[in-house]
């Protein structure tokens, strides 16, 4: 059995368990100037995610910070969510005390650990996610509650919506075979680095798949953002790149849409392997579904390249060096 694909297929729980387990927090945008949301690696990407998914309709600013310290601005009238799968995270835990310094209110994600202790010491209000997961394995459990956050602190309650999102991972067949088609796509370049071009709603989705093939096919992987990029990084673009493209669009801006069009004629010149993943209309569900997909294709290429996608080696030393530093 592979720990991770099973993992995967639990999408589904994972969401439905984070609607399940929700409360609301009696909280309201009107109490706040800004939203900031903490967090790293499996456990910091939500954020990331949902600032994208509300930037069209959330009426305050929302910044996203993986660090040791939080921005000058932030204050009694910053409302801070901090987010650990592990509760140990030491950046988060540094960014914890630096809350309680500044006076903010805060809500906590987490299956436990030193931040679970601390926000029961504090009375927070904290959603808990099931422990037993990878942190980059548990995005439903997190994602899911930040969506439903915010959307309370708007007044337009998400959990019929994510109902009916939660309903389309019930079989993860169709998901995992369209992952194989694109890894048969990609199979003969598959040493090669990956790039992934989105645009602006889906750079989030972008990282998030970035962050999967470095952690679970041990694979250089790197993104850019449209039409920043064409401002940039497509003067690189000269001859033949040892380069995999991925191209996710969300159909949100049609003059975006139109760069990718540039960007596939420019590339297919030197017969580039190119993979266009696009959605019709960028919406709830669309998020989740690519990033299914996405995930799967992480795992189909840790498989071929008969790595560990579970443990991450590097990281762990990393971990045991600051430990001792």
């Amino acid at each position: 059995m592979n720990i991770q694909h099973e993992a995967l297929k639990q999408f589904n729980y994972q969401i439905n368990y984070a609607i399940n387990n929700y409360s609301a927090h009696g909280m309201s945008c009107g109490q706040f100037n800004n939203i900031l949301i903490g967090g790293l690696g499996g456990s910091g990407i939500g954020g990331r995610l949902v600032k994208n998914i509300f930037a069209n309709d959330f009426p305050l600013p929302v910044e996203v910070v993986a660090d040791y310290t939080l921005p000058a601005y932030v204050n009694d009238k910053t409302l801070v969510i901090l987010g650990s799968y592990s509760g140990n995270t030491e950046e988060t835990l540094a960014m914890f005390e630096e809350v309680l310094e500044r006076g903010s209110q805060m809500i906590i994600l987490t299956s436990g650990g030193k931040l679970g202790e601390l926000a029961k010491e504090n009375k927070l209000k904290t959603y808990h996610i099931e422990p037993g997961f990878q942190p980059r394995m548990a995005l439903g459990f997190s994602l899911t509650y930040l969506i439903q956050i915010m959307g309370d602190l708007m007044g337009t309650p998400k959990s019929e919506e994510l109902k009916t999102v939660a309903s389309l991972f019930e079989d993860c067949t169709a998901y995992h075979q369209e992952a194989e088609e694109v890894y048969n796509a990609i199979q003969s370049r598959a040493k090669a680095k990956f790039v992934v071009l989105s645009d602006g709603p889906f750079e989030a989705v972008a990282t998030r798949f970035a962050q999967q093939v470095q952690e679970n096919a041990k694979h250089e992987c790197f993104t850019h953002v449209l039409p920043e990029h064409n401002h940039n990084a497509i003067e690189s673009y000269y001859g033949t790149l040892d380069t995999v493209f991925f191209f996710l669009d969300s159909n949100s801006n049609a003059r975006v849409t139109t760069r990718f069009d540039f960007l596939v004629g420019l590339l297919e010149v030197e017969n580039h392997k190119i993979i266009e993943i696009g959605v019709e209309k960028f919406t709830l569900a669309s998020v989740y579904q690519t990033i299914h997909r996405l995930d799967w294709i992480s795992l189909l290429v840790a498989d071929a390249r008969k790595v560990d996608s579970l443990n991450v080696p590097n990281i762990a030393s990393l971990k045991e060096y600051l430990a001792n530093a």
